[in-house]
This record gives C-alpha cells, structure tokens and sequence, in this order.
C-alpha cells in the first residue's frame, strides 16, 4: 500500500452545492420531497409531545453532505480527484457471448445517461427503485473503465492502449482470477450508503442481456465531517493513510495523473489509468504489534502521521537521520521510505481507496482490508515500479496479502451530448 491518498477535505471545483429552499433555484422533485418530508417529521414529533399540532412550517434544504454534487460532463471523469468518499462500490463486468461493439456502444450510452441523472440527484430514467427518492446528490460519482479483454471483445485490438499491457506478477500476490479484471469496470462513490447502492443497482439493471456481473466489492472511509476539522484519512490498521499524496494543486498533477492531449491513442486523452488490487490486512497479527513497532513498520507516528524523523505530517522525511546507536530513524525497510516518489524514481499515483470488512473467517479472523484504488498517466511508470520496490523488502509486507487485482483504461470526461468512451466506440 503505496504511502499516498487524498486529503478527506474535498478539493476546490470538485463538487457543486445543490440548490436551497428561498434561494430561488429550482429544487428536484427528489430534493423537495426528502427535505419537506424530513421536516414534517420531526415537527410531528415535537408537537404530539407537547399536546399541540405544530403549525406547517417551509422546507429546510439539505444537509451539506446531501446537496454536495459532482459534474458528469467535463475534461475527467468524476471519481478520481474528488476527496475520498463515505461509500463505495466497484464492480466489474464481462460481455455476453454474442456481443460486441454495437451492444457495447449500447450499454455505454445506458450507463452515461443514468450516471448522469443519478448524479444530479434525479431518478433514473426507467424502473428506478426508488431508494434514494429522499436523498440529494450526496457527492455520488460514477466512474467507467475498460478492461484488457474488451478490446479483444469488441474487435478494437487496434485502439488498446500498451498502457493497458497485464500487470507483472508480484510476489505478493495471492490472486483470486473470479475477482480480479473484467472487460468494462465501474467505480461508485457517494457520501450516503443508500444512494450509492441505489446507484450500483441501477449500473447492474443498465447492463441487462448485454454484460454479466464478473465481481463486485464493497467499501467506506470516514464520513466527510466526522472529525473537528479536515484531515487525512485511517485506514483499519489505525494509521494515517495518505500523506504524500500527489495533490491538483501540484504543477505537475496532470502530466502524472492524466493522459496529455492528444493522447495515445487518441481516445485516451485527459482520462487516467486506475489500478485496483484488494488488498488483506492481516489485523490480528498487526494487533499484536506494540504501537512503537506499528510505528516502526510504517516509518511515521500513529498518533498524528509525523515521519519519525521528526516534525509535523507534511514536513519531509529525513530518510538520513540516526539514532545514539547509529541507526536509521526511519528503518530502511519502513513502508514509507521505500514508498517515497524519490525512492522510486519519482513514480507517482494518486490514491483513493476506500477500506472493505466482509465478515469473518470460520476461526473469527477478519476478513478486512484495503480496496486499494490509483490512478496515474501510465502504470509502468506509477505503480508497477513502486510495487516491484515493495516486493524487495517492505516491512508492511508480513501483515498484508493481495488477493484480487484489475487495471482499466479510464477515458476523459464526456462533453455535453457525448456519453463515455464514444471517442473510443465511434471514432
């Protein structure tokens, strides 16, 4: 688990309010209908316990979290430099025999108009469920990526990115192949749970007789204002998760993260590379760690994510200081040394994961981890080099296992009128 992931405070321009009540914009009929009802509730409550019927009283707009929305249309898909979200959903599907890319273009079209409603807080156009009829936006994003297999499929071989070439084996890992690639995948993200399983359900029904469910993984981070004030994430070890992030306002963000226009190929322009890998935590051997030794394994303090060199969070690594003795401070097989983009060649990858818990084991073992997610311009210079490092000599390496693996081509962001991947599809 590379030592990179986004601030949980949202970056600016990555989502839009939704509109209030008075504020003369017009309100879905979704929206008026969960904040009128919220409201009629809690007064009926108050009034019934003190003997009177409260008087009607004006809607009250949606909660920050519930009005936040992101944009479906632009130069990037939604879903990659938002900040982390509450829920998350990935999924990943495979043609059915028989078809192609007329059914694929078919699907694609489906997918980006109900992504787009969804995600303006409107029902879906056809059959919706009706589960997050009382809910805003929620900051739901829905992202689209395609496998190695569905140019193959679809009879692109000539248009499939040599970005897109497999992974190399690592020795880490222990892959599950039911679980892991897929010839189109999906990324769903939302600060409510209800309308991010509102959103998954819609994606499965889209896919109807065209595309099958391959695998699908759950996940969640903290809640966007759970804490006092805006901070990097934890992951289900306990740590700081995410300090060295590449961040939008770095100068050289979009040449790490996204494909330069005109791209190559050319379809790919503005759109990025995701690598997913389900990644285990060993919870109860970590557990048994002293908090100095967690400390340790990982290179910073677990109180507050500081490089144990010194200093605050943010301040840099001092990968050269020693001890009385002589010793590394910073132990060279520490997680977030060998992680540093220095360290690797100033690899680069911008990570967004969310933690997944899916019960446990018949010997009560967790079954918990790390819905690793990055993203980056070109995997062999972004995670492949930094996951070949890890493999050499990472102490974190004894408490985690890789269990299932994928890597997506993601396209840019539809213009208005395009759906995703018509560049591709129709070019």
């Amino acid at each position: 688990m590379p030592d990179q992931s986004p601030q949980e405070s949202r970056t600016p321009g990555s989502a839009l309010r939704g509109p209030v009540a008075g504020s003369g914009e017009g309100l879905s009929r979704r929206t008026l209908l969960g904040t009128a009802g919220a409201t009629g509730i809690v007064l009926g409550s108050a009034g019934g316990a003190i003997g009177y019927a409260a008087a009607p009283a004006p809607p009250t707009p949606l909660t920050s979290i519930g009005s936040e929305r992101a944009m479906f249309h632009g130069k990037h898909q939604s879903g990659i430099t938002e900040g982390l979200q509450a829920r998350g959903h990935i999924a990943a599907f495979d043609l059915v025999a028989g078809a192609g890319r007329k059914e694929a273009t078919a699907l694609l079209r489906r997918w980006s108009t109900t992504a787009e409603r969804l995600m303006a807080g409107e029902a879906a156009a056809h059959d919706d469920t009706d589960v997050a009829r009382d809910a805003g936006p929620s900051s739901l994003t829905i992202t689209f990526g395609f496998g190695h297999s569905f140019f193959q499929r679809t009879g692109l071989e000539k248009q499939r990115p040599t970005a897109l070439d497999p992974l190399p084996d690592f020795s880490s890992d222990h892959l599950d192949k039911a679980r892991s690639d897929g010839d189109l995948w999906v990324q769903i993200g939302a600060n409510d749970p209800l309308v991010a399983f509102h959103a998954l359900r819609a994606v499965q029904k889209d896919a109807g007789g065209t595309a099958h469910l391959r695998w699908q993984m759950n996940g969640f981070n903290r809640t966007p204002g759970a804490t006092a004030h805006p901070m990097t994430a934890r992951n289900l070890m306990g740590q700081i998760d995410g300090t060295g992030n590449p961040k939008p306002i770095d100068p050289d963000f979009d040449r790490r993260i996204f494909v330069p226009a005109p791209g190559e190929p050319a379809w790919m322009a503005n759109g990025s590379y995701a690598v997913v890998r389900r990644i285990r935590m060993l919870l109860d051997d970590w557990e048994k760690l002293s908090p100095s030794v967690q400390e340790q394994v990982i290179g910073r303090r677990k109180d507050d994510g500081a490089p144990l060199s010194g200093g605050g969070e943010a301040t840099p690594m001092d990968l050269q200081k020693t001890d009385s003795t002589g010793a590394y401070v910073v132990p060279l097989n520490a997680h977030a040394r060998i992680t540093r983009p220095d360290q690797s060649g100033g690899a680069a990858m911008l990570r967004r994961p969310f933690s997944y818990h899916d019960g446990f084991d018949a010997d009560g073992t967790p079954d918990a981890g790390l819905l690793f997610i990055c993203w980056q311009a070109d995997p062999l210079r972004g995670f492949v080099p930094v996951q070949r490092k890890l493999d050499r000599g990472d102490a974190l390496s004894t408490f985690i296992r890789h269990e299932a693996s994928g890597l997506f081509a993601v396209p840019g962001g539809p213009a208005k009128g395009e759906y995703v991947g018509q560049r591709l599809l129709e070019g």
